[in-house]
């Protein structure tokens, strides 16, 4: 079949890769003509695992394409995704000024039935927005005999293994209640759909609230998480052995139930954001979702917290190394990572912090160029390197390479043997043993246990 995809980012281009290694003919459309350029060159402007390797394949196989002509875009493709971002408005919203451009453009160059799926995610009655804003370009250049159905596909994707779910998703979610566009849908999707049923076919707004509903249920996990995180230090107990007691029940399981420093990301933030002012627009008080944000913002500052706790305040003039950039493992991503709300409070208080992260050294760059001008933030080329007369260790991402780091090396650089894990990655009692003072979420401080 052949694809249109409106928009590059990790949706769009993950999701163009994946249909095309699945034998679809994808063209891919974006307005950056040096993005665009550096696709046909192979050079992928995101990290996510798997991802490089599937465009040059596709692209040289002749299966996928790139382009910022946006008319050869409409006319190759009887399936317009539209991928493009939907970033939170001043008030918190999602702002749908991409998704309805992008709609006008297809209008503009429609020439045939299509089939245009919002693959971003959208708030609950953006299809009827995108069904509007085609009709009124269509009325405007006089083809109101064109006809075309508007297809709510939202994606769940998770960063850092993005590939993968594309390629052997969960569910298939289509929002239509249109039979032939959910037969294109369902030819489209087929080499996804082999093993078990995973097409889910229901009406456009209960897709469109789907999504929301999902990231929200997933975000809420990890507030409570950090919630009863912050209580059990309160308590005296250990939030790991309520983890593991709580993620046997099979009604809670295991995921999304680790506490740390907060979630971050462009999902989670902006789509509880999002719902809330969606539910503000109607006059319904989404309280839950109102109270998952707020901890969420909290827990972010809650490493600061525990270093400012631990230096009686005075921690200006001093150095502290940071492992973790990105706000999770196997990405680059830094939108709301835990980690810029730790920096830019260290900053603040006068300290200064050596950093290092697998893959987003670039992406901090770029945010915080001026910080590493100025001496604020130094980013060093090995995690062994940010140690040097560091006052201590802050740990802020899980990223593999951090789990068995050398702890005599750890002593030896650090000026005290003194670590602040958002992420739990060692033993309180272990830490104490080999002689660290280790401060950690939802346990107690190494050094006061016997």
């Amino acid at each position: 079949m052949k694809v249109t995809v409106f928009g590059t980012g990790y949706v769009g281009l993950v999701q163009g890769a994946v249909l095309a290694e699945a034998g679809h003919d994808v063209l891919c459309v974006d307005v950056d003509e040096q993005k665009v350029a550096a696709l046909k060159n192979g050079v992928i402007p995101i990290y996510e695992p798997g991802l490089e390797n599937l465009v040059k394949q596709n692209h040289e196989a002749g299966r996928l394409d790139f382009t910022v002509d946006a008319g050869l875009g409409v006319t190759h493709g009887d399936i317009q995704f539209i991928a493009v971002g939907t970033p939170p408005d001043e008030d918190g919203s999602a702002d749908l000024q991409y998704v309805l451009a992008v709609a006008d453009t297809i209008a503009t160059h429609m020439q045939r039935h299509t089939i245009v799926v919002d693959k971003s995610t959208v708030p609950v009655g953006t299809a009827d927005k995108v069904v509007a804003q085609i009709n009124q370009r269509l009325g405007g250049m006089g083809k109101e005999s064109l006809t075309f159905d508007v297809v709510s596909n939202p994606e769940f994707l998770k960063e850092g293994s993005a590939v993968a779910d594309c390629m052997r998703p969960d569910r298939i979610i289509i929002g239509t209640d249109s039979p032939h566009a959910e037969e294109v849908m369902r030819e489209l999707y087929a080499p996804f759909n082999r093993n078990h049923e995973k097409i889910i076919v229901m009406d456009v707004r209960s897709a469109e609230l789907t999504k929301y509903a999902a990231n929200c249920m997933l975000a809420t996990k990890i507030s409570f998480m950090n919630e009863m995180a912050n209580l059990a230090e309160q308590l005296g107990a250990d939030i790991e052995m309520v983890r593991q007691g709580i993620g046997s029940d099979p009604r809670i399981g295991y995921h999304f139930i680790y506490p740390g420093a907060g979630y971050g990301g462009s999902c989670f933030p902006k789509d509880v954001q999002a719902l809330i002012r969606t539910a503000d627009g109607i006059g319904f008080d989404a309280q839950v979702l109102k109270a998952v944000e707020a901890r969420n913002q909290q827990q972010k500052t809650t490493l600061f917290q525990k270093v400012h706790r631990h230096f009686d305040g005075d921690v200006a003039g001093k150095t502290f190394a940071l492992w973790g950039l990105a706000f999770k493992p196997n990405t680059d991503d830094m939108r709301e990572a835990p980690s810029r709300v730790l920096m830019e409070a260290l900053w603040q208080a006068g300290a200064r912090v050596q950093a290092f992260d697998p893959e987003a050294m670039e992406e901090t760059q770029r945010i915080y160029g001026e910080q590493t001008r100025n001496g604020q933030l130094i980013l060093c080329g090995t995690k062994e390197a940010t140690l040097n007369q560091a006052e201590a260790l802050l740990i802020v991402t899980e990223w593999q390479s951090f789990r068995a780091p050398d702890f005599d090396l750890l002593r030896q650089q650090l000026r005290q043997p003194l670590i602040f894990d958002g992420r739990n990655l060692f033993e309180p009692a272990r830490m104490h043993k080999k002689g660290f003072v280790y401060h950690s979420v939802g346990r107690q401080t190494a050094s006061s246990q016997p």
